[in-house]
């Protein structure tokens, strides 16, 4: 096999739906299915709680097709309710719980929402009641439960479902469920039995740097597909307790929890992150599996007093992506687990979570330093954005990737979906990487990612694993800045160390000999606070602060 194209065949024959595939594992009985801190349900109590959210679903006229938003954090109700919505024949449209009121009112009327289920718990934090009434301003003179809706700004809205007190246009969800408990078990089987793999189970929105959120189209044969080849490379099974303190809204949070369901074990999780919750679950709960990945999390556990003492012994596999952590991390990870095979994963949602990963007999060095091979089903190539042909191996080019587990999609938005979609199938990610003379790939950023100084390609990726290097810096991020000459020329944003000092010009100078001279960051601003999506950095607005630099220089 060209070792410029690693791919896996085909395995998988029969692969479930969501609801089916809930529906099966009822049979685990009292085994745990999902725990968090303070909650936690067996596999029976999961199923019949989905399978009462799927009732209260059908009574409520919810069409086999229709589209089911869900805004929450993370909490046990969305994992029911969405498991209650395949059950019903209907779609999951998870909603980021960082979107504001403008985001709310596109996604609301792009996905067709027929009915929106969301948190209506006061935490402190966000009322999500309240800001999709700013979304959806004639919700203010909608009556308060039992009533359809008639919403302009989303016409197709029907209901709306709050695990909080009725406001008007909500219909509160203990009456809701009721509503549905006459519905005979018979018409749910009815319901998970018509839906066939091929059809849409999720559509996750994902965020670009400047226009509004894309719906990728995933279909229960992607999902199930792509967890059941993860659990099978990371070796879950019956018993096993996988833990991921990512948004359950998140693909990096449903990924995990469809894996663990359909192994048999538990998915352990959290509402908000916590470092200090997150660690006493690990050694309470007994995670055997663990899925941070993003920087942010992981410096968080490391940095909080509690992680020199917690037991983390039976951990066997941390999904940790150190190869593109700072090296700091690294090393304190490898101190705290010696025993957890740490691997790394690159993937998106587009591609229903992870398309590559690290095989947990790989020698450490891969493990650590690449962020593995294909899981099964895919296809991986590496191509040259200014060709379109193969790249070498060891040439960085944009990742293209195909397989049965890949999006359909973008939802009402085909020029999208034909610019990432090409006729062979291959789908374009937009995102730099290489796969070496072993077959594993390596990334290196976004093609948007990559600067233009003076003519020349610069990735911001290259610049800031230098900066990471240097032993005041906990994490740094590279943008373009506008320059008269150059078009544009890096900058960087850094954040210190606690109790460690560095100026801008001993950063500048730390480039000295590491980097050419073009690549080195003109400016270096400091920050304490990352402006965040629901897992990345949003580059785009440190570019808006530089910009605003600029305006009133």
């Amino acid at each position: 096999m060209d070792q410029r194209t690693p791919t896996s065949v085909a395995i998988d024959s029969d692969i479930p739906t969501l609801g089916a595939l809930l529906r099966s594992q009822r049979v685990l009985g009292d085994t745990d299915a999902l725990v968090f801190p303070d909650v936690r349900f067996s596999y029976v109590q999961l199923e019949q709680s989905s399978r009462r959210w799927a009732k209260a679903l059908i009574a409520a006229r919810v069409k086999a097709g229709e589209h089911v938003g869900l805004l929450f954090n993370s909490h046990p109700d969305f994992v029911q309710a969405m498991f209650g919505i395949a059950m019903a024949g209907a779609v999951s449209v998870p909603i980021n719980a960082r979107y504001q009121a403008k985001e709310l009112a596109y996604l609301t009327e792009n996905a067709d929402l027929v009915a929106l289920i969301l948190d209506g718990t006061p935490n402190g934090v966000v009322n999500f009641a309240e800001r999709l009434g700013q979304a959806l301003p004639s919700l203010a003179d909608q009556s308060i439960g039992g009533s359809l809706l008639h919403c302009p700004e989303a016409p197709k809205l029907r209901n709306l479902i709050t695990t909080g007190a009725a406001s008007p246009g909500f219909t509160d969800v203990d009456t809701f469920l009721a509503a549905g408990d006459l519905v005979p078990d018979e018409a749910v089987d009815a319901r998970i039995d018509a839906v066939t793999n091929d059809q849409l189970g999720l559509i996750l929105y994902t965020s670009g740097t400047t226009s509004n959120p894309k719906g990728c189209l995933l279909t229960h044969r992607g999902m199930v597909g792509n967890a059941r080849s993860l659990a099978r490379r990371y070796d879950i099974g019956a018993g096993d307790r996988f833990w991921s303190p990512l948004p359950i809204f998140h693909i990096a949070g449903i990924l995990p929890l469809t894996s663990a369901i359909d192994a048999g074990g538990a998915y352990l999780t959290i509402p908000n992150f916590d470092a200090g919750v997150a660690l006493a679950m690990l050694e309470d709960e007994r995670a055997t599996h663990t899925y941070p990945c993003f920087v942010t999390i992981m410096q968080d556990l490391i940095n909080h007093p509690n992680f020199p003492n917690t037991d983390l012994s039976r951990v066997r596999l941390m999904n940790s992506n150190l190869a593109v952590q700072p090296p700091w991390i690294a090393e304190a990870m490898a101190k705290a687990m010696p025993n957890a095979r740490q691997v790394g994963t690159y993937g998106l949602t587009e591609g229903t979570g992870v398309i590559c990963t690290s095989r947990p007999d790989d020698p450490y060095e891969l493990r650590t330093g690449r962020l593995g091979v294909p899981m099964d089903e895919w296809e991986v190539r590496i191509l040259d954005p200014e060709t379109g042909l193969e790249a070498l191996v060891g040439a960085q080019g944009e990742i293209v990737a195909r397989g049965p587990n890949a999006m359909k999609g973008y939802y009402r938005d085909p020029e999208k979906t034909a610019a990432t979609l090409d006729a062979d199938g291959w789908m374009h990610t937009g995102d730099i990487g290489l796969i070496d003379a072993s077959g594993h790939i390596m990334f290196h950023g976004r093609l948007k990612d990559m600067l233009k100084v003076g003519g020349e390609n610069v990735a911001a990726a290259e610049i800031e694993a230098v900066l990471d290097t240097h032993p005041a810096v906990r994490l740094s991020q590279v943008v373009g800045m506008p320059d008269d000459r150059y078009a544009e020329v890096p900058a960087a944003f850094v954040e210190l160390k606690a109790d460690c000092q560095a100026n801008e010009a001993e950063l500048i100078a730390f480039f000295e000999g590491k980097i050419a001279r073009f690549k080195v960051p003109r400016v270096v601003r400091f920050v304490t606070e990352w402006p965040m999506s629901a897992t990345k950095i949003q580059k785009y607005a440190l570019r808006d602060r530089l910009l605003a630099e600029q305006r009133t220089l």
